[in-house]
């Protein structure tokens, strides 16, 4: 598994959708690429940076979803998320996310994205709170349940403003794009956005369930980066046709 070239913006020459991403906290632990492999789409690999790919859970409020440049859907458009990722690369070198899971806390966004896009949205409980400098993201899963609700508490410190972004830093934040798994391969949806403005943050509190329910019930311990940013607006392409290699028997 080779790193690749460093990543770059790549526009959106027909907008479909557009949001914008608030009040984002972004926590991520290192992984064996080895692990998170089996759960990313046929033909992807794990993305890396030193060797190590990423695992992350990251919580934010979702605002003023459209389509077609027309105004953000009032009340569905907005809605608390919070969401599992990881880091994949296609071969046509097409750098991305993929989902494990997400929750948000809106029936219908929920139901419409895992009918057209097959996205793993999941409809949960959710609040936010500030408190100073201090944010709280609460998550309770709705549905589909498991056998133990999955549940998400974490509270972060946002600190000083990042200048330039470290290598880790860019690495789990500068994407334009996901990769998924619908009608029978491997789709990727590209999207365009500034370079997100990051401050560093101090995680104060974490009581996840939403890792392990994912996937991966062996990330623990200290996250290896915790950041914070207030935003950025968000314009979402067509999906695009799988590459043959990545289309399923």
């Amino acid at each position: 598994m080779d790193e690749i070239t460093p990543l770059t913006v790549r526009p959106v020459r027909r907008p479909l959708l557009h949001q914008r991403w608030t009040d984002l906290a972004f926590l991520h632990w290192a992984a064996d690429p080895a692990l998170v492999e089996p759960l990313l789409p046929a033909g992807t690999r794990p993305d890396l940076l030193d060797g190590v790919t990423y695992v992350g859970l990251i919580g934010f409020r979702m605002e003023g979803v459209g389509f077609l440049g027309g105004p953000g859907v009032p009340y569905l458009g907005t809605f608390l998320e919070t969401n599992v990722r990881l880091y994949s690369v296609d071969g046509q070198g097409r750098r991305a996310v993929v989902f494990l899971s997400l929750d948000a806390e809106r029936l219908i966004p929920v139901l419409t994205a895992r009918a057209t896009l097959r996205l793993p949205y999941m409809w949960s409980r959710m609040r936010l709170t500030r408190d100073g400098d201090v944010l709280t993201y609460e998550s309770r899963r709705r549905w589909p349940s498991g056998p133990a609700p999955a549940v998400s508490r974490m509270s972060v410190r946002v600190g000083a403003p990042i200048a330039e972004p470290a290598p880790l830093e860019d690495f789990v934040t500068a994407r334009w794009g996901l990769h998924t798994t619908a009608w029978g391969g491997t789709r990727h949806l590209a999207n365009e956005h500034p370079r997100w403005s990051l401050r560093r943050a101090d995680l104060l509190d974490l009581d996840d369930g939403l890792v392990a329910a994912a996937g991966l019930p062996g990330i623990e311990g200290p996250p290896a980066s915790v950041l914070y940013s207030p935003g950025v607006p968000v314009t979402f392409g067509p999906v695009r046709s799988p590459h043959p290699a990545a289309r399923k028997p």
